[in-house]
């Protein structure tokens, strides 16, 4: 029984991750999918957004077109599309034009290189006719994550606002550091006038001393 529940927790992981990595949709009698070629996807690194283009097979005990595509793999892809089929990635109030650039080796499976500089979620626009069909489709990608999520053991890379942070900072501790010195220069004069203090005290003592002692002996 323990070993079944741990053959189990072995395959969630990997069925999330094939989930949560490609997008899948369809169109018209198309089942379209898209992802990130290289993932994780990191900010500041080149990467491509895959998209596969496949006939979409009926599915007649599933009345959802999306769910009829999931439930699909990816097969015999539809070739041709390098010139009718664009996609458009958007991040916030930008956005970019990609054209697609043909897989040579896997018919039906074609690129668009970005390099996405900030990390966060894009949206991806499929816009375009797969043969005949007009595809205008927004599809999300998994989210593009900060460059540090993968440097080991910092990052290699300053910004200026880190550079700004770090001499304020310096700046801080220096001041601090004057504080610091003044407060024991004031106290070393305080503990040396208070020595002085003592000092002469003990001297009045032993004049007043010395004179009593003569003017006993008088």
């Amino acid at each position: 029984m323990k070993l079944e529940i741990l053959f189990l927790l072995l395959l969630i992981p990997s069925s999330i991750g094939i989930v949560y990595g490609h997008t899948i949709d369809a169109v018209g009698e198309y089942r379209v999918e898209i992802g990130w070629m290289n993932e994780p996807v990191v900010s500041g690194e080149t990467n491509a957004i895959e998209f596969y283009v496949s006939p979409l097979i009926p599915c007649p005990e599933i009345s959802k077109p999306i769910k009829c595509a999931e439930s699909q793999e990816f097969q015999n892809g539809i070739e041709g599309l390098k010139k009718t089929v664009k996609i458009q990635l958007i991040f916030k109030d930008e956005n970019i034009m990609l054209p697609l650039s043909p897989d040579h080796d896997i018919p039906g499976k074609y690129y668009a290189f970005v390099n996405p500089t900030v990390s966060g979620f894009y949206q991806a626009n499929v816009l375009g006719t797969i043969t005949d069909t007009p595809i205008s489709l927004s599809m999300h990608p998994p989210k593009v994550e900060e460059r540090a999520y993968i440097e080991f053991p910092e990052p290699s890379d300053i910004t200026i606002q880190q550079m700004i942070d770090g001499h304020t900072a310096l700046i801080e501790d220096i001041g601090e550091l004057k504080e610091s010195v003044n407060d024991l220069e004031e106290t070393k004069q305080q503990m040396d006038m208070g020595y002085a203090g003592t000092a002469v005290g003990l001297i009045g003592i032993a004049i007043a001393v010395v004179a009593l002692t003569k003017s006993k002996k008088n």
